[in-house]
């Protein structure tokens, strides 16, 4: 009985474990907007705010992480500007690109890009380099996310973290945590770590 080992190159993402082509660049990028958009689907209303919770901030960068920084960009710039001219796959099926959480999602496509490139760095290959990329990951979402919300709804900025920032941070603990647990079992399963 034999295993299978892959060698793995330092500047690895697991997007590169993958045959490279341009038909895999196309198919990963498209794949991680779905994903994303997929993901904002799972939404639960917050009391209060605008925002809800949704799955799509676990998907930015859980993909970003898993494209790096290039691909993880260019997927979620794929799903902001899709989602922006009328594509309904922001939470809760909405669309476009002046709502009051509009400035999440370009939170997330600046966060993919930010996690893409720890991750070329290896912060996807232990439990905690996984959970300080995720919280960086986090903290750049709403980092974006809030000030946008204060001004869209007219907020005071402080209104706008009370409603758009405080009821989510139990939900992206949770996330970060699911991260923690799947990156870098998916390298230990690709058989590299």
């Amino acid at each position: 009985m034999s295993t299978a080992s892959v060698s793995v190159r330092p500047g690895t993402v697991l997007a590169d474990l993958l045959p490279a082509s341009r038909v895999r660049d196309i198919a990963l990028v498209a794949g991680g907007a779905a994903l994303t958009g997929l993901a904002a689907q799972i939404a639960v209303p917050v009391p209060g705010s605008p925002v809800p919770v949704t799955g799509q901030t676990f998907a930015a960068l859980l993909v970003g992480t898993a494209l790096g920084a290039r691909l993880g960009f260019l997927s979620l710039a794929a799903y902001a500007l899709a989602g922006a001219a009328g594509v309904p796959w922001f939470a809760n099926g909405t669309s476009g690109a002046f709502g009051a959480s509009f400035g999440y999602v370009l939170g997330m496509l600046l966060a993919a890009t930010v996690v893409g490139a720890l991750a070329r760095r290896g912060a996807d290959r232990s439990v905690l380099r996984t959970a300080g990329a995720m919280a960086l990951g986090s903290a750049l979402i709403y980092a974006v996310g809030v000030p946008y919300l204060a001004l869209s709804t007219g907020m005071s900025l402080g209104a706008a973290a009370a409603a758009g920032l405080t009821p989510f941070l139990v939900g992206d603990a949770l996330k970060a945590a699911l991260a923690m647990g799947l990156l870098p079992a998916a390298w230990k399963l690709a058989g590299r770590s």
